[in-house]
Order: C-alpha cells, then structure tokens, then sequence
C-alpha cells in the first residue's frame, strides 16, 4: 500500500524511553493528527452521551479508553500484523459537542467526521452513546454509500422513539435504515439478547433490514458458526462495524449504561472481529464505556483491545 506520507509511519511512543504510565494518553500512545501529514487510519474520540436511557457517564469513555489503551504494542501476533506500521495511525483527539441539545450535537459530529475524512482515511470513533453511530453512518455513506452495517450490541437499537425524541442511542440503526445509509441485504447484528419491549421489536427490525446473530446462537453453535454467518451476510459489501461494548457480559463490561446478563466473552468478540481483516471495512465505533461503573479499568482494557483489533483489521496486508 501506498502510505500517505512519504516516510515511514510515525508509530508509539517508545516504551523503553517513557514508561507507558508516563506522557500524554493519546490512543495507544500514538502521535496527534496534527502531527501527521495525514492519517490511514485516525481514531477520534466523541464524549456525548445526552442520548441515553438509563445510566449516563459515557461522555467520559473516550479519555478512559485512550488510559488503558496505554498497554498496547506495536505487533498484534493473533493477526500477525504492525497496526501502526503497516499504516499511519493517529489520535484526532476529541469533537466538541453540545450537551444539552441533541439535534445540534448530531449535526455536529457529522460535520466533524466529514472534516476529519479530509485528513484521515478511516475512522475509528470512541464514545460517547450509541447515538453518535447515526452522524458519523451519515458521514460514511457520503463517501461510500449504503454499507453493510455490523452491530455488535445486546440491544437492537432499532426503536423507533423514546419519550418522543427520535435520536437517542436506542434508535440510530432505525433512522439509518430509513435514511438508505444501510446496505438493506448486508448489515447483522451480533449478541443481541436480553429482554425486548414486545414480539413486534423483531419483526420491525428484519424489515429495516438486520439478520441477527443472539447471544443464544453463539452458546449452542459457537463463535465460528458466528463467524459464518457474519461473513457470508457481509459479503463483499462496504464495512462498517459498530461495537456497543455491552454486547460483552457485564462480568467482562461492568462499565457501561444498559448492562444485560448472558453476553459475549472479550476472547469470544476479539476472535469473530479477527476475522473480518479481509473485508473491506470502511470506518467503526466503539461506544458506551461508562467509567463511574467500571471497575479496575475492566471494560477499558475491554474497549481498547476492541479498537486495538479493530485498527489491526483495517491495516494491509502484504
């Protein structure tokens, strides 16, 4: 691949020359986009969380996840690939938005992610609620058109409102669906499971145009069945991957604001998003790290194993 800089990637900061507890927690220890030509890949981070419907506090996910990030390396052996060597990858830092008015804050990040697709190009986004998938899908089919949606998630998020308001982090795959952003043949949902509000959630969703994979599926037929089945629906389609981390059970997340019981394993997510390096993934989020309800720095470490894998799926491959 033809890197968009003409020297080498800038990768981490280098370990044995600053403890990894020191310096500045920019993902990964990665340098800044602006100091950067330009970036394959920039990960950016989107503290909002006025979308959700239980417990708030993931405003604050993007700086948690950028602290335990702190631990990863260069060379990821389970893909045997140099995420930040084989491609430029850096911290775009944070969007501002508004907290107290959702609309605008929308228009926001999607404006900001349009910006940032002028220096980068992909995106990997750390909310924040899941609110924030819905700009930023906005943003990607701009440039790609309808992509094949990958939902990670114990929830649908197909709802169609809460206490009226159409934008919520319960909602954005409903109002992408609507909104032709999705690829109606490709896009699945994985892990979904947990109590819904009525039978009718179902059938609404298959007709928005998701297939899904439950949590149920995975414990009968296990993770390569999974696997299958994501891949055969994915296709050759635009990719894009948006990971709520409470599809992990609340014993590997506690940290987030819907927790349900019965969820994925991190070994079990890290192995089915290991196996889509061969898709053409276009851009993915991370959302809904909750620090007040973490503990140890559990669903951080979670969460930025995700984007770890996430970014080492994105990279080429000789």
């Amino acid at each position: 691949m033809q890197h968009p800089t003409e020297s080498a990637p800038i990768g981490p900061v280098d370990a044995s020359v600053v403890p990894r507890f020191a310096g500045i927690a920019t993902f990964a220890r990665l340098p800044r986009l602006d100091e950067v030509e330009r970036a394959d890949v920039a990960v950016v981070g989107i503290p909002f969380d006025s979308g959700v419907s239980y417990r708030p506090g993931a405003r604050f996910g993007p700086a948690h996840v950028r602290e335990a990030s702190r631990l990863l390396r260069p060379y990821n052996p389970a893909q045997d690939v140099f995420p930040f060597g084989a491609q430029q990858v850096a911290d775009a830092g944070d969007l501002a938005v508004n907290p107290f008015d959702i609309a605008e804050a929308v228009r926001q990040v999607e404006a900001g992610a349009r910006q940032l697709q002028e220096r980068a190009t992909k995106l990997v986004a750390i909310g924040g609620d899941h609110t924030i998938a819905l700009p930023l899908l906005r943003a990607i089919h701009a440039q790609h058109g309808p992509v094949a949606v990958l939902h990670f998630d114990a929830h649908l998020d197909t709802w169609d409102t809460y206490f009226g308001a159409p934008t919520t982090h319960g909602t954005p795959f409903r109002r992408a669906s609507e909104e032709g952003l999705i690829d109606l043949t490709a896009s699945m949902h994985v892990g979904i499971r947990g109590p819904l509000y009525a039978k009718g959630d179902l059938e609404d969703d298959a007709r928005l145009g998701f297939s899904i994979v439950t949590s149920e599926h995975l414990e009968e037929h296990g993770v390569a069945s999974a696997i299958e089945r994501m891949r055969a629906r994915i296709g050759d389609a635009p990719l894009y991957i948006s990971i709520d981390i409470d599809v992990l059970d609340p014993a590997h997340a506690p940290g987030t604001g819907t927790p349900e019981a019965g969820g994925l394993t991190s070994r079990e997510l890290l192995r089915m998003l290991r196996a889509l390096a061969d898709r053409n993934i276009v851009g993915a989020d991370v959302v809904e790290v909750a620090p007040a309800y973490d503990h140890a720095q559990l669903t951080a470490v979670a969460a930025s194993h995700v984007a770890y894998e996430l970014i080492s799926a994105m990279a080429p491959r000789d």
